[in-house]
């Protein structure tokens, strides 16, 4: 594993932590060196902004943002830096995350967010999503992730019923 953090994965709260698991965990699958904080768009702007500059300073080439309900806080990193930034909405809410998702893909031009799904799917595939830009730069994740794309096909299922196939 890197040493050097090169995704900063950050939300609005504690309380959204365990959904990003699985962020972390592919994070490491991969050997990429991660960072996360909680820090929020709406009640610390200035840290916010602080963080960001700190970080990319450090080394990190990839933000990850989680956010649920009006969810600015991914929109908010892309509007701070010309990295990448990678928008989880978190299922939270009357909406169960809609209304997260509708923020984070509804960026103005030039403040771009990539998206993925809502909640801990979307964590994980944030996580994998990251490793595929980092790869363009790094042979040795291009490698990793080359070795993981076989196994994760293993993991899906290949066959459909016979009685099903031709109908």
């Amino acid at each position: 594993m890197s040493d050097t953090p090169l995704v900063a994965v950050v939300c609005g709260s504690r309380s959204d932590l365990p959904t990003l698991r699985g962020c972390f965990d592919a994070l490491d699958a991969y050997a990429i060196g991660w960072e996360a904080s909680v820090i929020s768009a709406h009640r610390q702007p200035e840290a916010l902004r602080q963080y960001v500059t700190d970080a990319e300073g450090r080394g990190i080439k990839v933000f990850i943002g989680a956010a649920g309900l009006a969810a600015h806080l991914p929109g908010v990193l892309a509007s701070l830096t010309a990295r990448p930034v990678i928008g989880v909405p978190l299922d939270g809410g009357s909406l169960a995350g809609a209304d997260a998702l509708y923020s984070v893909v509804q960026m103005p031009p030039g403040v771009p967010v990539a998206a993925v799904a809502i909640g801990s799917p979307g964590a994980k595939n944030a996580a994998h999503l990251a490793a595929r830009i980092l790869a363009l730069s790094d042979p040795e994740i291009a490698s990793r992730l080359d070795r993981a794309r076989p196994e994760q096909a293993a993991l899906a299922e290949v066959g459909i019923d016979p009685r099903v196939e031709g109908r």
